[in-house]
């Protein structure tokens, strides 16, 4: 994997077919992965298995699941569920949380980084030695009966969308490699990929989430950039990776304009020490221009 999609589906009467097909026409254009975000309506690793089985030869993965108000024992179950159903092509993603999610399942989001410690910890043992035995101060994980499933080797691996660098620590131990989202060339340079590096003995992916669209109504997307992204700026891991780069608001990062504008806005990424890019929010012009995203992304395939 070294270029992808991020899919959502909108004004559909059925989101799996419509996913399905949209997946279809990604790896048409000659993307090699997709990967889908975790929502409060659907299971991305359900989702995930049920596209990488409808399109042979696409990579899948969730980006990404957050650890709050979850078990590794039930994420580990899923993972392997998409793992063996797609035949290798799983990959999967976690995430601190937030506030926002903790608030959702009525769980306090405190200790978040030792949350993230643990989990990593249990999952690792799961699905790399198809058991555990860990007690940690806020998870344990003691199954009564293995945990490996038939089929679902190698083990997915594990990718984490950290950013800060309390959980780039944590991750560069314990897990394959990160999930920036809204972290520009200078965040990632300057900031995350070496201390990333600086945590790990072995060499960790970086899968770089940025916002894309190529179109000719710059304008127009930009303001639908602006908009959508505005959530994020309420997160303060968001902002700090916003401000980072130099920008005030998330959709300032999105890369929109024709197609050797965003080329070359990928280019930078990869040279700030992404090793894969995945675009996101590529419905942000007319459907015409997400198709044109997506054949792009399909002509850079073998960058990085």
């Amino acid at each position: 994997m070294t270029l992808g999609i991020a899919l959502a589906a909108t004004n559909a009467e059925n989101y799996v077919d419509a996913v399905v097909a949209q997946a279809r026409a990604v790896h048409e254009s000659g993307v090699g992965s997709v990967w889908f975000g975790q929502r409060m309506d659907y299971d991305s690793p359900a989702l995930a298995a049920i596209v990488g089985r409808e399109v042979p030869g696409l990579q899948v993965g969730t980006s990404a699941i957050p650890v709050v108000g979850r078990h590794p024992l039930i994420v580990a179950a899923q993972a392997q569920t998409a793992q063996a159903a797609t035949h290798g092509r799983y990959h999967l993603g976690l995430a601190v949380g937030s506030a926002f999610v903790a608030g959702a399942f009525g769980t306090p989001f405190d200790r978040p980084i030792a949350r993230l410690r643990e989990f990593l910890t249990a999952i690792t043992q799961l699905l790399e030695t198809g058991t555990a035995d860990f007690h940690g101060e806020l998870l344990t994980a003691t199954p009564p009966w293995p945990t490996a499933l038939p089929g679902a080797q190698p083990r997915p691996p594990v990718l984490v969308a950290a950013m800060g660098p309390q959980a780039l620590r944590v991750t560069g131990e314990l897990a394959d490699g990160i999930l920036p989202f809204l972290a520009g060339p200078k965040g990632l340079s300057g900031h995350i990929v070496p201390a990333l590096t600086r945590a790990s003995t072995r060499p960790q992916r970086v899968v770089a989430f940025v916002p894309a669209v190529v179109t000719a109504d710059v304008e127009a997307a930009r303001a639908q950039a602006l908009e959508r992204l505005s959530f994020y700026e309420q997160v303060p891991s968001y902002r700090r990776t916003i401000e980072l780069e130099g920008a005030s608001r998330a959709g300032e990062l999105a890369l929109i304009g024709d197609e050797e504008t965003v080329a070359d806005g990928i280019r930078r990424y990869y040279a700030a020490g992404a090793t894969e890019v995945v675009l996101t929010s590529t419905d942000l012009g007319s459907p015409a221009d997400e198709r044109r995203t997506w054949a792009l992304a399909g002509e850079l395939g073998g960058l990085g």
